[in-house]
């Protein structure tokens, strides 16, 4: 059997499927079809229910969970990686409450959990331009936009480029819960049956295992796809982004994820959510 499969050139997400791809392990008999996209294109392609099986934003999958189930495996979620907030305007940087409502600000798209935490620190910053997450440095280089919202490895090249951190909205984030960030999760369509799902749940544990087992054996496939990143910078972001919550959420991811949606749903950002998520309850 052959599964589409939906996933971000990024790093940390190359690193988790190359052995599934590669058939460095054992997949079970089934093959993937991959789909390579940044995250908010998998986001929409979710919402399109266009994948059997697909990375996306948690905040995204408020709005699909009736059609995906979330796996345990593969999730990024952590402490310190979560998107951060930054100006070319150092007075910005240094009166992060004087942001004021007519502030253009660039962000990585509207399913993003990046956005949606935006929304819980700054409800008040409406002027909003979706864009490429890689693209949003430039453009506040350009004064396209006055403040940009960047997630993955530009947290490690912004500072080089003269701009300068406004929030860092994870640690917004576990100052208000003393959760894990959700970032992004990888989930699987219902429509498949229960056998094939738990299947592929097995299958992503164990490249997640191999993976950290050797680190350097997707070394060519990641910075293949790598965005012009130093293998220093790409194993920084690895670091960040896959941990022990990538082999299973546990009791503390999914507890993460369940206060994500019930603040979510106290704002009114999104409707009760009626259905189980998980895969494995």
């Amino acid at each position: 059997m052959t599964l589409s499969l939906g996933f971000s050139p990024c790093p940390n997400d190359t690193f988790i499927f190359d052995a599934l791809i590669h058939h460095k392990i054992d997949t079970e008999g089934l093959d993937f079809k991959v789909s390579f996209d940044d995250v908010e294109t998998l986001n929409q392609k979710a919402i399109k229910g266009d994948l059997d099986i697909t990375k996306l934003s948690f905040h995204a999958f408020a709005y699909v969970y009736e059609q995906y189930a979330l796996l345990d495996a593969g999730s990024a979620l952590g402490f310190g990686v979560g998107p951060l907030l930054i100006s070319k305007n150092e007075y910005l940087a240094n009166h992060p409450d004087n942001l004021n409502k007519d502030l253009r600000v660039g962000i990585p798209g509207k399913y993003t959990t990046a956005n949606f935490l935006l929304g819980i620190a700054f409800p008040h910053l409406v002027q909003k331009q979706e864009m490429t997450f890689s693209a949003i440095e430039q453009a506040v280089l350009d004064n396209e936009i006055d403040l940009g919202l960047i997630i993955h490895e530009n947290r490690f090249t912004y500072m080089d480029k003269g701009l300068h951190k406004v929030m860092d909205l994870g640690n917004y984030w576990e100052q208000l819960t003393g959760c894990a960030i959700p970032l992004g999760g990888i989930v699987i369509n219902r429509k498949l049956d229960q056998e094939t799902k738990e299947k592929v749940n097995r299958i992503l544990r164990r490249s997640v295992e191999y993976a950290f087992a050797n680190p350097k054996s997707g070394i060519e496939f990641i910075r293949q796809h790598a965005q012009e990143m130093s293998e220093e910078v790409m194993y920084k972001h690895i670091e960040l982004y896959v941990n022990k919550y990538s082999i299973d959420l546990g009791v503390e991811g999914r507890k993460a994820i369940d206060v994500l949606f019930t603040m979510a749903q106290e704002k009114g950002l999104i409707q009760p959510i009626q259905k189980d998520l998980y895969l494995i309850p």
